[in-house]
């Protein structure tokens, strides 16, 4: 009989790097558009639809990633979506119900721009620890 040799042993699976990047860069795309898509309308939807594949990577990801540096990645941009949304469509409906005095109409684009600007901060410093291969804390 012939004798085969054992199958190679599987090394350690490298954490998704490069799926977790794309999340970074749709998260800013999605960041940076936010803040200058204030007035523009059509534009909005699109940069809307980064920053959700963005979050569906990270989710997607988080498995393949777990026990290693990049989970905490993949946990700090999926809670900076989840806030982000949180906070714009509470400032939507404070804006909303502000209009009736007017004062809306002003505060609304900046309570939007500022939500976009905490994520933008989010993604650098997220981005900024990524590039170190640091864990970031979660908790």
């Amino acid at each position: 009989m012939a004798d085969f040799p054992p199958p190679p042993v599987a090394s350690a699976a490298q954490p998704p790097i490069t799926a977790v990047l794309v999340a970074y860069a749709l998260y800013a795309i999605a960041a940076i558009g936010g803040v200058i898509s204030s007035g523009l309308v059509h534009f909005a939807p699109l940069v809307a639809i980064a920053g959700i594949v963005g979050v569906i990577v990270a989710y997607v990801k988080r498995g393949d990633a777990r026990g290693t540096w990049v989970e905490s990645h993949c946990t700090w941009l999926i809670r900076t979506f989840w806030w982000s949304l949180l906070w714009s469509v509470v400032a939507v409906a404070i804006g909303t119900v502000l209009m009736l005095v007017l004062i809306g109409f002003l505060l609304l684009p900046v309570a939007l721009a500022v939500v976009s600007i905490w994520v933008i901060y989010r993604v650098v410093r997220g981005y900024l620890a990524f590039k170190d291969s640091q864990p970031l804390p979660v908790g």
